[in-house]
């Protein structure tokens, strides 16, 4: 019964992974075979919703794939020998772990999911959830060529990302010390039970397993924080939003719900923020630039999936007030 279930599962995945092939490649001639009348500004929604996704696809497999090689090749015995063992010093090193961690917010978050459950303590794997996407070295470059200008907002974005993952790991230590945080579902309780009864499995051939499982169970929640983004992006007046800053704090927020909103991979969100330049102060802009990879609307949803919801809710509350406070601290610097 339960293979029965999978199988079906399964069917409606690749179906559904199909109808959005095809939607993706032949919209135009879909919509018009039907005679449907779209609005511009729907279209417009498709277009950002396909571009989140193909933004974020790529880092997301080499996270899952990441992930799946930790599985089958690194062992609980291995991870222990490795990993700082004083709980508040080993912050430092999981942020140093975070630059030179070449993946983005998506990409990161199997990757935690999975280390956390070979063992890393929890505080570890929050310093490296917010680190990775700031300072890892393709963000480093792209934030270089986006603001050759002004370099100050490259230093402080990475000296923020850098402090930030650290005040951020400790604060959540303190709340949730080292309890259990994750999320477990029936299957992966079943699959650890198998685990060990197939241990002389080829482990690749169980990489690859792992891998495909972990993303289509990450794909659902990609594709709806993806939609709800492009819906969201596509009819914000961003030039009204801006018609009603009076000082730096509303700019500040305001640019960093832009950049709950918008979804960008950080990666490319350096090009976003300069295009905003004319609009907002270098502090609004710090704002959005380190706010964004820690927190926005796609990743908060697979936050929600694979950790415990009143976890998450901190986490988020955190992030905000810890963020919003010190852009503002070192605005001093920046205008």
């Amino acid at each position: 019964m339960h293979t029965v279930s999978n199988s079906i599962k399964d069917f409606i995945g690749i179906l559904l992974f199909l109808i959005f092939v095809i939607l993706f490649l032949f919209n135009t001639q879909v919509l018009q075979y039907f005679q449907f009348d779209f609005p511009s500004e729907w279209l417009n929604v498709n277009a950002i919703f396909i571009s989140i996704l193909l933004e974020a696809i790529p880092f997301v497999l080499i996270g899952v794939f990441v992930s799946a090689l930790i599985q089958s090749f690194v062992s609980e015995e291995t991870l222990q020998k490795v990993l700082p063992k004083h709980a508040y010093l080993g912050l430092i090193s999981a942020a140093l772990l975070g630059a030179v961690f070449p993946v983005c917010e998506c990409a990161i978050i199997p990757v935690v999911r999975r280390l956390i459950k070979k063992g890393m303590p929890l505080q570890f794997g929050v310093v490296l959830l917010m680190a990775a996407p700031i300072l890892n070295p393709i963000v480093a470059a792209s934030t270089y060529y986006a603001f050759q200008q002004d370099l100050t907002v490259l230093y402080f974005r990475m000296g923020l990302g850098f402090v930030l993952s650290i005040i951020i790991g400790f604060v959540m230590f303190r709340i949730f010390g080292t309890t259990n945080q994750l999320r477990w579902t029936k299957e992966e309780l079943i699959g650890e039970t198998r685990t060990i009864t197939t241990m002389k499995r080829n482990k690749w051939k169980q990489t690859f397993y792992h891998a495909s499982d972990e993303f289509f169970d990450m794909g659902k929640y990609l594709i709806i924080g993806a939609f709800l983004a492009s819906v969201v992006n596509g009819f914000l007046d961003r030039n009204l939003l801006a018609s009603f800053i009076t000082n730096e704090a509303e700019s500040t927020g305001v640019m960093m719900g832009l950049a709950f909103i918008l979804s960008l991979c950080s990666e490319a969100d350096a090009f976003v923020a300069a295009s905003f330049s004319n609009q907002f102060s270098s502090t609004s802009l710090l704002a959005f630039l380190v706010y964004g990879p820690m927190l926005d609307l796609k990743n908060m949803l697979l936050y929600f999936a694979y950790f415990k919801t009143k976890f998450v809710l901190v986490l988020m509350l955190i992030i905000t007030v810890v963020t919003f406070c010190s852009v503002l601290v070192v605005s001093g610097f920046l205008n």
